[in-house]
């Protein structure tokens, strides 16, 4: 009950600093959650703690965050996972069936649908093809990738890390790398 009580509070507070809820009672916040202006979260989605969300942000159904930084006009979702360490700069895009761990996604980068992107840091005016991997753990170890700025990625696509990708690089469809483009 103490949830609950908890729950309503804080959708009544977000509500009260003009957050946009359609269904707010299918919305879950965590008592640490910030938020800024003009901001839209559609049903269905979980904020778990740490999530620091800017301006002018959309986060669409179903989708579920936490010890995420959110930048102005970004786009997320639907069925989004952001996990720990991730941040999304200005103007990025985190589509459907995208998760994000420990990773920067660049300004005006995009992850459009059906990809996993874990330990990376993308640049700016990035594109990620649907389907896309970085494969960064080795058994052992998790290993970084790189994607510079506007490279364009595949889809299909398996960045077996560590591996760099330079600026304006072009990857295929359905290409699994090992060495830096």
């Amino acid at each position: 009950m103490k949830q609950i009580n908890l729950q309503e509070k804080l959708r009544k507070k977000f509500i009260k600093k003009g957050v946009s809820m359609i269904a707010p009672d299918t919305v879950f916040f965590s008592s640490d959650t910030k938020i800024g202006k003009n901001v839209s979260i559609e049903p269905y989605v979980v904020i778990g703690k740490k999530v620091k969300i800017n301006n002018n942000v959309t986060i669409h159904s179903f989708s579920h965050l936490e010890n995420t930084k959110i930048e102005n006009n970004v786009s997320i979702g639907p069925y989004a996972r952001l996990r720990p360490g991730s941040i999304l700069k200005a103007g990025s895009r985190v589509g459907n069936f995208v998760e994000v761990k420990k990773s920067k996604v660049g300004k005006n980068s995009k992850i459009n649908h059906l990809s996993y992107v874990g330990d990376a840091v993308l640049g700016q005016n990035v594109n990620i093809g649907a389907g896309t991997i970085t494969c960064n753990y080795d058994g052992k170890r998790k290993n970084k990738t790189k994607i510079m700025d506007g490279a364009f990625i595949g889809s299909n696509t398996a960045l077996i890390a560590p591996i760099k990708v330079g600026k304006k690089a072009i990857v295929g469809a359905g290409s699994s790398l090992t060495n830096n483009v």
